[in-house]
């Protein structure tokens, strides 16, 4: 089961023609996909993408570059609208210190809160984690020390070293297209290390669609490609990486249904 564990369905970019990127990605053989939630004020209309479509599941949660317009809502909040049963995840929430949307302080507040939805429901967290490698590796050894939580290192573009600490932290590693970029040496390094039981693929479509397709928009569809690009970075047959991150969603993603 090929499934696209990361993608942005309710955005501008897909309204025109949602309906046949979904069928384009069944077409690709790719049987489920999680839209993520990026402002929880948003959440109806992620929430509506999910239930207009069997096959599509969505999180709850407010990245971290739109943390500081969000510091009101509460664990009690994402753990309430979470109880959906289309609603699969927590996030996706984080650091980013790439860019300066929010304040290091407000990214680490709302994290911290999506942290406590997601020890309290066991529903994974979504993280978003750029430029922040020692922030986020030491903030998950000390949240993780206080009780455990299932959470996802999503996109992954940091270093080898932030996906060492979540792997021993009991946490998964998502490779999106960026894993078939020419510049990607390091990336597909890290591949190599994540055990297979902790290996994901996504698309974060619209965003960083892979090659052939790189610098074009992002559409489910091509999660097919990074995932073939990953089984050859490991070592694997196309069919058995579709296979092993597919049970890895199932076993992760509670909520989903076979």
């Amino acid at each position: 089961m090929l499934v696209d564990s990361h993608c942005h369905l309710d955005f501008a970019d897909f309204a025109e023609e949602r309906d046949a990127i979904i069928q384009r990605a069944l077409d690709a053989g790719v049987e489920k996909m999680i839209t993520i939630c990026t402002r929880v004020k948003k959440f109806d209309q992620i929430l509506a993408v999910a239930e207009s479509y069997d096959q599509v599941y969505c999180s709850v949660g407010t990245h971290p570059n739109n943390a500081h317009e969000e510091l009101d809502v509460t664990a009690d909040d994402l753990v309430r609208l979470a109880q959906h049963p289309k609603v699969v995840a927590i996030g996706e929430a984080g650091l980013d210190y790439h860019y300066d949307y929010s304040t290091p302080e407000a990214q680490r507040q709302g994290l911290l809160t999506h942290i406590e939805a997601s020890r309290r429901t066991q529903l994974p967290l979504v993280i978003h984690a750029r430029s922040a490698d020692e922030d986020m590796a030491a903030l998950l050894r000390e949240e993780t020390a206080k009780g455990a939580f299932p959470f996802i290192l999503h996109c992954f573009s940091s270093g080898i070293e932030l996906a060492r600490t979540g792997v021993e932290l009991g946490g998964y590693v998502s490779f999106s297209g960026i894993i078939t970029f020419k510049n990607s040496a390091e990336i597909r390094e890290t591949a190599k290390i994540v055990p297979h039981d902790r290996l994901l693929v996504e698309t974060d479509a619209p965003y960083l669609a892979p090659m052939p397709h790189r610098g074009k928009r992002n559409e489910p569809s091509f999660v097919a490609h990074t995932a073939a690009v990953l089984a050859d970075v490991i070592g694997m047959s196309d069919a058995d990486i579709r296979r092993i991150t597919g049970e890895n969603v199932l076993r992760l993603f509670t909520k989903i249904s076979r």
